[in-house]
């Protein structure tokens, strides 16, 4: 019998709901939320009043699209954590009272899991290659930096992680220094592609292991910009594109030189990336020139499945089901949620 799987992501500012069944994607609906523009970052309390009134269109559309019945679901998935409280309970909440109209069970999932786990979403008539086991895979997003194994059960260890900053946020708060819109990320990706990265020279923290850290980074950031707009207040406008290219260099080097020295003392060839941050232009490029110096295996996930989203949540979701694990009704949200 088909397992199908109906998954709720609501961690952050992004409503969305996937329908999974047997490992394969049916649908995956995302309503973004752009008031939190016009704030320079996410508003907890406008994030959890959107996912409200964005929940109920977003599932509709994702059973309407996956052409199933409510009926033929054989389990409800949500995030359980990490991410914003009120946010995780808007999702939370739904799956528990939509899983009780429907008995049927409940699956948690741990929302960096799942970022790792959608390197084995399939889709119908697309050829995809899935990660050999063991498999090293590089977590970077706003929130959270980490050096996960995935062994050949497919569960997960944590090898390093940040010490302070994640890479996700040194980008946004680097550029939000500079006068940029949030998200900065992108922008300062989009910049660095015209811009000269020799052209400045940053902070790389000597973190012992496999751990980062980038707080020191952003405060020599910060610092090195004060200084130089009171000689010229017109340096960031002149420099930016440099800026923007020697900053996102210096947070690839510091990332990439982790990653390797991961893999090299584990000896894993399979290495992948995930999460927002994997987005990064030059992020996946260098990593394709390491591959070839290194002898790796690389798995870049779509572009699609590096913002949140809720197919990854299904696919987690659909190999906990194949073991059979499953919550109940008195599961609450963690804002905190380690792998």
């Amino acid at each position: 019998m088909p397992v199908t799987i109906l998954a709720i992501e609501s961690s952050c500012d992004d409503t969305s709901a996937a329908v999974v069944r047997d490992g394969y994607l049916l649908s995956n609906l995302i309503a973004g939320q752009e008031v939190h523009k016009s704030y320079g970052g996410v508003v907890p309390e406008l994030a959890s009043r959107a996912h409200q009134a964005n929940i109920v269109p977003v599932v509709d559309q994702a059973i309407k699209y996956a052409d199933i019945e409510r009926e033929d679901i054989d389990a409800l998935a949500f995030t359980r954590g990490p991410g914003l409280l009120g946010s995780l309970l808007v999702g939370t909440s739904f799956a528990k009272g939509f899983a009780l109209a429907l008995e049927k069970p409940l699956i948690e999932v741990n929302h960096l899991h799942a970022h790792i786990l959608s390197h084995w979403l399939r889709e119908k008539d697309k050829d995809k290659r899935t990660p050999g086991l063991p498999f090293l895979c590089l977590l970077v997003s706003g929130g959270h930096t980490q050096l996960i194994i995935v062994d050949r059960d497919m569960k997960l260890e944590g090898i390093g992680s940040t010490i302070d900053d994640a890479a996700g946020e040194a980008f946004d708060k680097c550029a939000k220094v500079m006068g940029m819109p949030y998200p900065g990320g992108p922008l300062i990706d989009k910049l660095a592609s015209e811009g000269n990265p020799d052209r400045f020279i940053f902070t790389r923290p000597k973190i012992e292991g496999f751990n980062f850290s980038f707080s020191g980074l952003k405060t020599n950031f910060l610092y090195f910009l004060r200084d130089a707009v009171k000689e010229r207040p017109e340096f960031v406008e002149e420099n930016k594109k440099d800026l923007c290219a020697s900053l996102q260099k210096t947070i690839i080097e510091i990332l990439l030189d982790k990653l390797v020295k991961a893999a090299l003392k584990t000896g894993i060839k399979e290495i992948g990336i995930a999460g927002g941050v994997a987005a990064n232009s030059s992020l996946r490029s260098s990593l394709s020139q390491l591959a070839g110096q290194y002898g790796w295996n690389i798995y870049l996930p779509e572009l699609k499945y590096t913002t949140d989203n809720a197919a990854m949540i299904a696919i987690t979701a659909y190999f906990k089901y194949l073991e059979n694990d499953f919550t109940g009704q008195d599961t609450v949200p963690l804002a905190r949620f380690n792998i």
